[in-house]
C-alpha cells in the first residue's frame, strides 16, 4: 500500500478541500396542501405521502 513521502501542507489540504460544496435540499410541493415539503418523504403538514394518508397530523 502506497504512503505518502511527505507531509501535505495545510494550505494544499484546504485548497484541495475548497472545491466541497454542499447544495440546499430540493423541495417540492405538496399536492393536498401546496406546503414546501422534502422530495420523497411524508408531508409534515398534511400527513400525506403518493396522494395517500400516512400520518395522523
Amino acid at each position: 500500500m502506497p504512503v505518502p513521502k511527505r507531509k501535505m501542507s495545510r494550505a494544499r489540504t484546504r485548497s484541495r478541500r475548497s472545491m466541497w460544496k454542499t447544495t440546499p435540499a430540493n423541495l417540492a410541493t405538496c399536492e393536498q396542501c401546496q406546503q414546501p415539503k422534502l422530495q420523497h418523504t411524508a408531508c409534515p403538514t398534511c400527513g400525506t405521502y403518493n396522494r395517500r394518508q400516512v400520518l395522523e397530523v
